[in-house]
């Protein structure tokens, strides 16, 4: 599909043209890149190097057919599940039932349907009397006008107290409301002192340019505390006398802690009665706080303990570091949990757990009111965790947020095994290699090259896969899902294969080194990264720590002078913030970047373009525009450019690197703050790119935009780029500018017009 631009950036701009030279239609005498399928038979790459994590993920109730669940927790006084399921197909969020016997057979009831997102639930401490029970959410108040701000509420609702405990109708009491349009909290929890906590975000989907995260004279940014039961004449509750901020001028009373940017999940403690939110943070780092009376936790001065923006205003009182946080190497969008007091897992008892929506882990940690005394993750898994809850059981359960792989889970020990002795220390052990020192690989490794190449401080890679060979698979290729925009699908035990090398003396191919290896492999559905460094002779690499390393070493200059160049190992957790659950883990070895022309001279083949050769070994079958019978061509099927290439449309080339650099983050669940969608062919209303206003930091540049057209210096895209340090894109994995791509995307926005993005 090659689209001509008549002048790069003055039309339609998100409709990507990927066009590189490739071969022209199939003739049928066009020899393979590789002649036939070669099994690949010696990976030794299997298990894991460190000893497995105590505990695993596994299905509750799986015949419940819910498969986008937001919260769950157990009616008090019974064996029945309260969940939030977000119903898709209608747009709705449903507040449904289910005994424990009725989830086991996949039944349940829905006690109430709302138009609003809905977050949290909690109930009143005398429920088994009054049978109240609370729900915040949020969405358009109805009362307003439809462009008008967005209204948080927590409603009160009330449910029988006899059989068949159906919802009393018109029992919805609104307890309170405020404006807020992003980081919207809305999560409920009572206390053991009968208070009604809630949690309130800074308001916006920004950096809070509200300035609202230090305001005391509002009610955002802040967990605050109602007494439910003794309202004051005309509202529904009224404030205690003991709130920290009662009688002080320019303070809402309601207060009982503030500086929150978005909390997520709020739980008490119910032996300790402890107070516990977890925060999704903004640029770097995520939190989770052990709430205390009157105290200040940062946001926006502070993003957990780092510094975001000194510059802005404090509140009065200091402010107060996370119980615990995490990077986001590891944690990119934090869910709450619940504190745990079950029977089987007596190593737990006492622990706060929670976990992450983006990465899937889960931590658990233990709290003696003063320190923390022990945290640990105990498991990694594939799930998006939308929450944790508490079965009639006293045991764990979770939800996950992921469609038809969504559901109730809970966590089962795991048994160790021996594979952590036998994981391939040196690539030498791996089965991959015929010679590592040669860069030769064994029979059945495939090479392969990409369109548009990761910016990775200006190194040379080369790029293989790995497919075991199923003995049982009558000698014929293990299957690839090849889709046509995100990261293909592959087998149990695929190994992706990547080595970086560094020129000593730049522009120098003579004094190439190569510097590191990459696994990426999979096994029981998860993909994992492992970092291998070489050594000095350039005969083996070593398997790096879980925790990655970095180094420095010497570069000679054009200038003839020494100089020193960082280089980032990066962690196990690192790995897999680029290869996200959004992109499907792989990134290179997919439609539009695999759309090309390669040289497999090094396997005995010759040049062909790439989908022809792996759908000719047996890998796929692709879609053809003629029908099934018709030949291969090229263009059937889309392609990115390669941005370093001036013979290319400049939109083109603009867009192929963001996609490759960018879009694994900024895409749909992919974990980037922004709001901002760079997968290629995204229609312009979902990039929200051109002329839309900065959601972060604006760098002090007056009327700035993400991509100002025709105006590269008031554009926040073309600064991240060209910046390392704090507000560089992409956030990890670099050290130096790419400055081709600077000077790229100062080329393309300069010759954007008004109109791009329509």
């Amino acid at each position: 599909m090659r689209n001509v631009r008549k002048a790069a950036g003055l039309v339609s701009f998100w409709v990507l043209a990927f066009s590189v030279p490739v071969a022209d239609a199939d003739d049928g005498a066009k020899p393979y890149g590789i002649e036939g399928y070669v099994p690949m038979t010696t990976s030794r790459v299997a298990g894991s190097p460190e000893p497995p994590l105590p505990f695993r993920a596994v299905r509750a109730f799986p015949r419940l057919q819910v498969d986008w669940p937001v919260f769950v927790m157990t009616e008090p006084g019974s064996s029945r599940l309260i969940f939030i399921h977000d119903h898709r197909p209608e747009k709705k969020f449903q507040v449904c039932r289910a005994t424990t016997d009725q989830a086991a057979t996949g039944k349940f009831d829905v006690l109430l349907e709302v138009d609003d997102p809905a977050y949290s639930i909690c109930f009143h401490p005398d429920f088994a009397s009054n049978g109240y029970f609370y729900l915040g959410h949020n969405g358009p108040n109805k009362a307003l006008p439809k462009d008008a701000d967005k209204t948080c509420r927590i409603t009160r609702y009330t449910l029988q107290r006899k059989a068949p405990f159906q919802l009393v109708e018109n029992s919805a009491q609104i307890i309170l409301e405020w404006v807020s349009n992003g980081h919207n909290g809305a999560a409920v929890t009572f206390g053991l002192d009968g208070m009604l906590y809630v949690t309130t975000g800074d308001g916006t989907s920004d950096s809070d340019t509200n300035l609202t995260g230090q305001g005391l004279d509002h009610l955002l940014a802040k967990v605050l505390r109602l007494d439910v039961d003794h309202p004051d004449e005309g509202r529904q509750y009224s404030v205690p006398k003991d709130n920290p901020f009662v009688g002080q001028e320019g303070v809402r009373p309601e207060t009982w802690a503030y500086g929150l940017r978005n909390p997520w999940r709020m739980t008490t403690d119910p032996k300790t009665g402890h107070i516990w939110v977890g925060q999704n943070g903004q640029d770097l780092w995520e939190q989770v706080y052990l709430i205390n009376k009157g105290e200040n936790y940062g946001w926006s001065v502070y993003e957990g303990s780092h510094p975001f923006y000194l510059e802005r205003k404090s509140g009065p009182h200091p402010y107060v570091k996370p119980t615990f946080e995490h990077s986001h190497s590891e944690s990119r969008s934090l869910t709450g949990g619940v504190v745990y007091y079950g029977s089987k897992f007596p190593s737990l008892h006492g622990a706060y757990i929670y976990g992450d929506y983006s990465t899937g882990k889960i931590w658990a940690g233990k709290h003696d009111g003063t320190k923390v005394v022990w945290h640990r993750e105990i498991t990694d898994t594939t799930m998006q965790i939308t929450s944790f809850g508490i079965d009639p059981d006293g045991e764990l359960l979770i939800t996950s947020h992921i469609g038809k792989d969504g559901g109730f889970y809970t966590l089962e020990p795991v048994v160790p095994d021996a594979s952590s002795e036998t994981f391939p220390r040196k690539l030498s052990d791996s089965g991959l290699f015929a010679s590592v020192a040669k860069h030769e690989m064994k029979p059945g490794v495939i090479p392969y090259s990409v369109n548009s190449p990761l910016w990775s401080d200006g190194s040379q890679k080369i790029r293989f896969f790995a497919i075991p060979h199923d003995a049982d698979d009558n000698d014929a290729a293990p299957k690839i899902s090849a889709g046509s925009n995100r990261g293909w699908s592959f087998p149990e035990q695929t190994v992706l294969v990547k080595s970086f090398a560094v020129d000593l003396v730049d522009g120098d191919p003579e004094s190439r080194h190569w510097i590191e290896t990459r696994f990426l492999h999979r096994e029981n559905k998860e993909w994992v990264g492992y970092s291998y460094r070489w050594n000095k002779d350039q005969t083996d690499a070593t398997l790096v720590d879980k925790d990655g390393v970095d180094i420095v070493f010497k570069v000679r200059s054009s200038d003839g002078n020494m100089v020193d160049r960082k280089w980032r190992y990066p962690s196990r957790a690192e790995c897999m913030v680029c290869h996200s659950r959004a992109a499907n883990y792989v990134l290179g070895l997919s439609t539009p970047q695999m759309n090309r022309d390669h040289d497999y001279a090094s396997v005995g083949g010759v040049v062909d373009n790439q989908l022809r050769t792996l759908e000719h070994l047996g890998y796929f079958k692709l879609k053809r525009s003629g029908g099934k019978d018709a030949a291969f061509n090229s263009d059937d099927h889309p392609r990115l450019v390669n941005p370093y290439d001036d013979s290319e449309p400049l939109a083109d080339r603009a867009l192929s690197y963001l996609h490759s650099n960018c879009a694994q983050c900024h895409v749909e669940a992919g974990g980037g703050n922004s709001q901002i969608v760079l997968s290629f062919g995204a229609k312009p209303e979902k990039q929200n790119l051109i002329n839309a206003d900065p959601l972060h930091d604006r760098f002090g540049i007056a009327d700035a935009k993400l991509v100002a057209p025709g105006s590269p210096e008031r554009s926040i895209l073309l600064q991240r780029i060209a910046r390392r340090g704090r507000g560089q894109m992409p956030q990890l994995a670099t050290s130096l500018v790419d400055e081709r791509a600077v000077a790229l995307f100062r080329e393309w926005i300069q010759n954007l017009s008004e109109d791009a993005a329509n």
